[in-house]
């Protein structure tokens, strides 16, 4: 399946775009989950805004889908400045972030996504401009080239990462602020669903909202997607109102079960009980197995199923748990009990235990 396709899949599609744009709150009190990480930006937003000075940088990072986008919206929003939007690959050259920084207004907020993309010579650029709000900018060439410096308006970067091991100690350290994002609870998550089927006026039972967000995989971007289909289900087959059996219809008929496991997860899963005999299976190797990439491996599917407790990281490789053995119904000794949304291979690979 390609993940473009997964519906449960945390990154943002292109079709998301207006969805998530109306779905969006625009006030840390609308904003629902992430409490610390709330507390902590409302004092130092009310601080700043007291003293009449731009907010500290901040970096936010964590998985995809849990609301860096939408909190740095907010905190625009809160200090009643421009907020100005990119991402890391769009700056491709040292000029395009000067045309960039030179259009901000005194305390604007600058969104860069994807951080830890930026090219190394522009991240060089940004160094003064985010300790002195200065640019040096190089004019000429060869020996006639001189640099000249220019003042820039005090603004504030709020960057964001899903990847905050590969931001640069010299960048990460002109952070004044830095949050991590964590997984919802289902009752926050239920909370953001109910919110949501308020504001695209769907009527849902309670314990429908509780459905849909234990299904969520921890990520609100995920429950509005998978609000959005069950929508579709109980228009067409149901008389429109989400309820606990036509949440449960819906996403078996989208391949999703209880947990929020889809049928990438279970080929996952399988591939490391089936093939490699429960583990250690190294990345490469499993990755080879699923014909996928190691990054998408590691940002995409472990993290779900770490936090599930399904798999675990050793030093040999990935195992599979008892735990991922009782939710596909499968004996240690390989017996499926009962077969679920990928069928098993039985292949007598050798196990694999390179990284």
């Amino acid at each position: 399946m390609d993940r473009e396709e997964r519906i449960v899949s945390p990154e943002q599609k292109e079709n998301d775009g207006f969805f998530d744009q109306t779905l969006r709150p625009e006030k840390m009190e609308d904003y629902i989950g992430q409490k610390k990480v709330k507390e902590k930006l409302k004092i130092f937003v009310e601080a700043a805004k007291n003293r009449g000075e731009a907010l500290d940088h901040v970096l936010l990072y964590g998985p995809p889908g849990l609301g860096k986008t939408t909190l740095a919206n907010i905190i625009a929003n809160e200090l009643n400045v421009n907020l100005h939007t990119t991402s890391g690959p769009a700056i491709e050259r040292p000029g395009d972030l000067a045309s960039i920084l030179t259009n901000l207004q005194g305390q604007d907020v600058l969104f860069i996504d994807e951080i830890h993309r930026l090219n190394k010579v522009v991240e060089e650029v940004l160094y003064p401009a985010l300790e002195e709000y200065s640019l040096d900018i190089i004019i000429g060439k060869g020996p006639s080239a001189r640099s000249v410096r220019l003042d820039l308006s005090p603004f504030t970067l709020v960057g964001a990462t899903t990847r905050a091991g590969l931001i640069s100690s010299p960048l990460r350290d002109r952070f004044g602020v830095i949050n991590r994002l964590e997984f919802y609870s289902k009752e926050e998550l239920k909370k953001i669903i109910l919110r949501s089927a308020k504001i695209l006026d769907i009527e849902i039972h309670d314990q429908g909202a509780v459905e849909v967000a234990r299904r969520s995989r921890g990520t609100p971007r995920i429950s509005n997607r998978l609000l959005k289909r069950v929508r579709d289900f109980a228009e067409v087959k149901a008389d429109g109102v989400i309820t606990t059996s036509v949440v449960e219809q819906a996403l078996e008929l989208l391949e999703i079960d209880e947990l929020g496991l889809d049928r990438v997860d279970h080929k996952l899963l399988k591939t490391i009980i089936n093939k490699f005999e429960g583990g250690p299976v190294g990345l490469n190797t499993m990755a080879a197995a699923i014909s996928e990439e190691t990054d998408t491996i590691e940002e995409v599917y472990e993290p779900y199923l770490l936090q599930l407790g399904f798999i675990d990281r050793t030093p040999r490789g990935r195992i599979a748990t008892a735990a991922a053995y009782d939710h596909l119904g499968i004996s240690p000794g390989g017996n499926t009990k009962a077969g679920l949304f990928f069928d098993d291979e039985n292949n007598s690979d050798e196990k694999t235990n390179d990284q």
